[in-house]
């Protein structure tokens, strides 16, 4: 039997990060380090990446920081061939990077609403794509979604008054699902976190206006925090979680549970 330290040990495996130099991926990126994975964090911003990758390095892991653009293929490539060639490996996909454009469904450019599900989703499928042939030659992998509690019910235009975040994160949730069904007999796990309400750049000037009427539709009675999002994430990448795929978790302070 195995003892729960080493179930949830990531020693030695490596973790590739979308958008993980600030926010609430690097909240996520540094859990997978302190549990002992060297990882890999892309975004555009080169510099945020060295940045975040020099402070993981202090907790005694592998760190490398690369520049992608995760919604050209091209790019995500090249990143997969950077991450092959300093680790030969890759064991762990976390699909973080997303965005949003907030105005009503009546006013939200097709453009807008394209460059959304450019992020959200169509991303997430080509980091899958890439990242995952290299887990199907090795029999084994975790994918791990970022989608949100937007993807999952509607949501008042007051904290949530974006149709084509809402739209992708749904999509999203059910690639979950259905990429674990087919990915499976690989030995590959796929599963999604959909966070509830966390301050972010994004939505910190939004929350000033509006927080107590946000902390009222969250029974815990306040928003997501530095650390909540650490324990799902390690869990979901770790042999802790070997029976579980196509799981849509949210951590929401039990905010869709009304």
């Amino acid at each position: 039997m195995t003892s729960v330290k080493q179930l949830f040990d990531l020693t030695g495996r490596v973790s590739v990060v979308t958008g993980g130099a600030t926010g609430l991926g690097l909240q996520m990126a540094t859990a997978l380090a302190e549990a002992g994975s060297n990882v890999v964090i892309c975004s555009r911003k080169l510099e945020n990446c060295e940045h975040a990758a020099h402070g993981l390095e202090k907790l005694g892991v592998k760190a490398l920081a690369l520049a992608c653009d995760v919604t050209r293929v091209d790019q995500v490539e090249a990143m997969k061939d950077a991450v092959m060639q300093k680790f030969g490996r890759v064991d762990v996909l976390v699909n973080n990077a997303g965005r949003a454009w907030v105005a009503p469904p009546e006013d939200t450019p097709l453009e807008h609403w394209q460059q959304v599900f450019d992020l959200n989703i169509t991303a997430p499928f080509i980091c899958a794509q890439v990242l995952g042939r290299e887990m199907i030659k090795a029999q084994r992998g975790r994918i791990i979604n970022i989608a949100s509690v937007a993807g999952l019910v509607g949501r008042d235009a007051k904290t949530y008054n974006s149709i084509a975040y809402c739209a992708s994160k749904g999509a999203l949730v059910n690639f979950t699902r259905d990429l674990a069904v087919k990915w499976a007999h690989h030995n590959i796990r796929v599963n999604a976190i959909c966070p509830g309400f966390f301050v972010t750049p994004l939505n910190e000037k939004m929350l000033e206006q509006t927080r107590d009427y946000v902390l009222r539709g969250i029974p815990l009675g306040r928003t997501g925090g530095p650390d909540d999002l650490k324990g799902i994430v390690v869990l979901l990448a770790s042999d802790a979680s070997n029976f579980m795929t196509g799981a849509i978790i949210p951590v929401d302070g039990g905010a869709t549970a009304w």
